[in-house]
């Protein structure tokens, strides 16, 4: 199976994003794990890995700072767009996101964000509900402690020195 372009696609703003300095480290029919440098120039985050998990629509992701620090986890509701024609694969940001603390806290950002995009046609009724239905799934990882099996998968693909 020839590696696939990946894509991310965001509603808020208007963008589709061609991810080609992104490393794809593994990729299967059920996950894709990546190495990346953050796309836009940031202060406080330099790089990260992701594990995109498209049959769940969520995307994990564990951010360092300049330093090689880790910073958080960040969780990104997905929807998946397979175009095997064109070989790749477009990842639209749903905008429902989980940043995971390393002291075990958790916040749910941009749902204000999620509110507006519903009311101005950028996101449908059955994306809005998908999106809803991954989060729970999500949370429900985090608050059982399954969670820690996706970041066991991530950071086996992580360089023993940032783990």
């Amino acid at each position: 199976m020839q590696t696939p372009m990946l894509y991310r696609k965001r509603l808020i703003p208007n963008e589709c994003v061609l991810l080609d300095k992104d490393q794809i480290l593994f990729s299967d029919s059920c996950r894709i794990v990546t190495a990346w440098q953050a796309i836009h120039p940031r202060s406080d985050l330099a790089f990260g890995y992701s594990l995109y998990l498209p049959s769940e629509g969520i995307k994990i992701s564990r951010f360092y700072d300049h330093m090689r620090r880790f910073l958080y986890w960040y969780c990104d509701i997905i929807e998946t767009d397979a175009q095997p024609a064109e070989n790749r694969l477009v990842f639209t940001d749903l905008l429902i996101d989980v940043k995971l603390f390393p002291d075990g806290s958790c916040r749910i950002l941009d749902l204000d964000e999620v509110s507006r995009a519903f009311r101005d046609g950028l996101l449908t009724s059955d994306q809005l509900l998908r999106a809803l239905e991954c989060l729970d799934r999500l949370l429900g990882k985090i608050y059982d402690g399954s969670f820690h099996q996706l970041e066991a998968c991530l950071l086996s693909f992580i360089p023993e020195d940032l783990r």
